[in-house]
């Protein structure tokens, strides 16, 4: 454990040049005294580290020092292996600079690690899009990612969902965030969090107006209110239905994010009662491809509306119909 710490003091230092005490102590999660120690430990190892008192002081290493040490461990060495496989540096454009990264890694590892690095690589793949999605719109996240970095407000056409024509919008980027397979540009829009889809982005302008970011906020900060926002989306009507449990797996699935509550089903139970909440009434509708293995036990209105909607589809297929060429 010393030792760790000792490296993660060495790479502090070495990323963020000279660091209060208690800066270091915070990130380590250790006292104040320690990191002193563990200071006189690095330079008794030869590590030109010198303390400074006052209060514009810190800890630093001599001007020009550099390390090549990674110190990582087997366990690090594959996590930074599995990294490659996610796919988001792909659309950043930025394929050939993990590959030459991941190279210089594998070139200073302990030779103990290399081979279970390698084998990670090849043994693990992660895939990001969804089953049975459609397939993404091309989307040039490279130049959205150019605008974000630039640091100046973002002038952008955008179409939303279920219209034609896009609008204009000017916005404060905070990033971009990569969700499932799908990107996503978050943003302030007159100081209030705003998501944005990457694929529903049809230009995408720099100003010269620079950035407002609120002070203190930071993308997580404001990906987090997004997302609770998006999942814990109030709604107007609640559903207590039953689920025939060879169907449960898939409901969870297609449903999850209408659940109320998740319901630890006793494995005796063939049917599971759940709760749901929709926003309006014709989204109940999507309960429908469940067919006889699902049962909306109330509101009554829900019922009513599954109801009309199954009449229609039979009525529309019923054994005597017109076909589609007969009709007029």
């Amino acid at each position: 454990m010393k030792s760790d710490r000792l490296l993660s003091i060495l790479l502090l230092l070495q990323t963020h040049g000279r660091t209060p005490a208690p800066t270091l102590a915070a990130r380590l999660e250790v006292s104040v005294r320690t990191i002193y120690r563990d200071v006189e430990a690095l330079s008794a190892a030869g590590v030109p580290v010198y303390t400074e008192r006052g209060r514009h002081g810190g800890i630093a290493l001599l001007p020009g020092y550099r390390t090549d040490v990674t110190g990582l461990t087997a366990d690090e060495s594959r996590a930074l292996f599995i990294l490659a496989s996610q796919g988001a540096h792909a659309a950043l454009g930025l394929d050939e600079a993990l590959t030459a990264a991941l190279r210089k890694v594998m070139a200073a590892l302990p030779e103990p690690h290399r081979p279970a690095a390698e084998l990670t690589s090849r043994r693990i793949l992660v895939e990001s899009s969804r089953w049975m999605g459609p397939p993404p719109r091309e989307v040039d996240v490279g130049a959205l990612q150019d605008a974000v970095f630039a640091d100046r407000r973002l002038r952008i056409r955008y179409r939303h969902s279920g219209t034609d024509e896009p609008r204009t919008y000017t916005v404060d980027p905070y990033g971009l965030v990569a969700k499932a397979g799908v990107w996503y540009l978050v943003a302030d829009r007159r100081a209030v969090p705003r998501l944005f889809r990457a694929d529903r982005t049809h230009e995408v302008t720099v100003t010269d107006a620079p950035v407002r970011r609120r002070s203190g906020v930071e993308l997580a900060d404001v990906w987090a209110v997004l997302k609770r926002q998006v999942e814990q989306r109030p709604g107007g009507i609640e559903v207590t239905a039953r689920v025939h449990r060879s169907r449960y797996d898939l409901f969870l699935r297609l449903q999850g994010a209408s659940l109320i509550e998740h319901p630890e089903p006793e494995d005796a139970d063939e049917w599971i009662t759940v709760r749901l909440g929709y926003g309006v009434l014709g989204a109940t509708r999507t309960l429908l491809p469940f067919a006889e293995h699902l049962e909306v036990l109330e509101p009554q209105e829900v019922r009513e509306e599954l109801a009309r909607c199954a009449a229609a589809v039979t009525r529309l297929y019923a054994e005597h119909a017109e076909t589609p060429a007969a009709r007029p």
